[in-house]
This record gives C-alpha cells, structure tokens and sequence, in this order.
C-alpha cells in the first residue's frame, strides 16, 4: 500500500495537466529544475566547506602533537 502504481501515476499526471494546462508544465517543470540546481550547488557548497574546516583541524591537532613531542 506505501507504493505508486502506474495506474496511480498516471491518475496524478492527468489531473495535474488538467489543473495546469499543457502550456504551464514545461514552465513548472523548468522552476524545479532550477530548485535543484541551486540545493545542489549550496548542498557541495557547505559539503566542501565542512570538509576544508575538517582538514584544518585535523592539521592544526597534528601540529600541536608534534610541538608537544619536541617540547
């Protein structure tokens, strides 16, 4: 029951091409495309910006063993 058959599928894009109308899907698809297109880029954006602080902490631990073993 937690699936979507093909007849349900096909049931929800009738009624959204009835809603909208043919002219307004391509509009409406090109909107969530460019959505996507922008969680996307702040998703890697703050993926490589965590990963960069990582690496900064990790070197700056490294560094602080080292001194403290030369000490």
């Amino acid at each position: 029951m937690g699936f979507i058959g093909v007849n349900q599928l096909l049931l929800i894009l009738l009624i959204v091409l009835v809603l909208f109308g043919a002219k307004k899907i391509p509009e409406l698809a090109k909107g969530l495309a460019l959505g996507l297109r922008e969680f996307r880029k702040a998703s890697k954006e703050l993926k490589d910006e965590l990963d960069d602080d990582n690496v900064k902490t990790a070197s700056t631990k490294e560094s602080s063993q080292i001194d403290d073993k030369n000490s």
